[in-house]
């Protein structure tokens, strides 16, 4: 019979994990509206045989409570200016990864993006405005190189671009334009360079995996310009029987302010810290359903931003 065993590096891997879920907790924007879960299998040595492999994904992020710098606050209400009120994100993500031979990979995400958005104008009169949102955003399109580095370990390099497939023009139903951050895209093509390791532990039966991308946009379009960003994924992947896994991640993200005439330099960017506890399934041989609650362990943002208690990730992959 199958019966993993963890060992002590293990057990203390999951220790530090969990420890850190006891600290003070922040309620986060999980990485402004999308969440920052990894869920490329391929990265993580789940599957690496050569073929196309799909991946729908849906993510869910209601940001309801301002939060200045690492504190909760209350909506200032000062005349002539505008208080965020809510922030609902419902993205469904499609992703393709296509490995052509053990060494070399590519991938293709296209996110479906469905926002509703609220804030109000400090008048004598508070005046509420909304906007709901919906359509495709920006597509990511991007290259892997894997190098084996024993019997049960590789590394590898990510590199490709984000494309302004997204519309950056959406409107309330009387006209009035969206803030640039919420729109479905940025409007600009970023780059996009990563790296990544993965090994396999205990008989194969645990895996443990570190990836990090950087992605900086090229040039600002309409006087917008999102900030940079930098992600920082460690996991680990436990089999408790042949076809279910557990699976913890700490997730680490750093944005920097946008920048523009139509950006919110003041209020954008910041530093993150999530815990990602979850579970995959595998249904056959060639398909597993995936989940994951996203939990803000820290949170940063610069100036007044919306965040949010906690988020949540499902979805399913499939090999071809």
């Amino acid at each position: 019979m199958y019966k993993p065993r963890l060992s002590a590096g293990v057990l203390m891997f999951c220790g530090i994990l969990l420890a850190a879920g006891t600290f003070q907790p922040a309620h986060a924007s999980c990485g402004a509206t999308f969440c920052s879960v990894n869920t490329q299998w391929e990265t993580q040595g789940a599957w690496t045989e050569p073929g196309l492999r799909i991946n729908l994904r849906y993510e869910y992020t209601d940001q309801d409570q301002l939060r200045s710098g690492a504190d909760k606050v209350e909506p200032a209400g000062a005349l002539g200016t505008h208080d965020e009120i809510r922030t609902l994100n419902r993205n469904l993500q499609v992703g393709m990864d296509y490995a052509i031979n053990p060494a070399w990979a590519v991938s293709l995400q296209v996110p479906v993006v469905q926002r509703d958005h609220r804030h109000v104008h400090n008048d004598v009169l508070p005046e509420y405005e909304t906007w709901s949102l919906a359509g495709l955003g920006d597509l990511r399109l991007s290259g892997r190189y894997q190098a084996a580095l024993s019997d049960h370990a590789a590394a590898g390099v990510q590199f490709g671009l984000k494309l302004p497939t997204g519309k950056f023009d959406e409107t309330d139903v009387g006209g009035m334009l969206a803030e640039r951050s919420l729109q479905p895209g940025s409007g600009t093509t970023d780059a996009l360079l990563g790296a990544y390791t993965y090994h396999r532990l205990e008989g194969d039966a645990t895996t443990l995996f570190v990836q990090g991308l950087w992605q900086r946009p090229l040039a600002g379009r309409d006087d917008y310009q999102p900030g940079q960003q930098v992600t920082f994924d460690i996991g680990l992947r436990y089999a408790l029987t042949r076809d279910l896994n557990a699976q913890l991640q700490l997730n680490l993200l750093w944005k920097d302010h946008d920048q523009g005439l139509n950006a919110e330099p003041d209020d954008s960017g910041g530093r993150y810290v999530f815990l990602s506890p979850g579970a995959s399934y595998t249904l056959t041989t060639h398909m597993q359903l995936y989940g994951f609650v996203q939990l803000p362990l820290y949170q940063y943002v610069n100036g007044t931003q919306l965040t949010a208690d906690w988020s949540a990730v499902a979805g399913i992959s499939w090999r071809l």
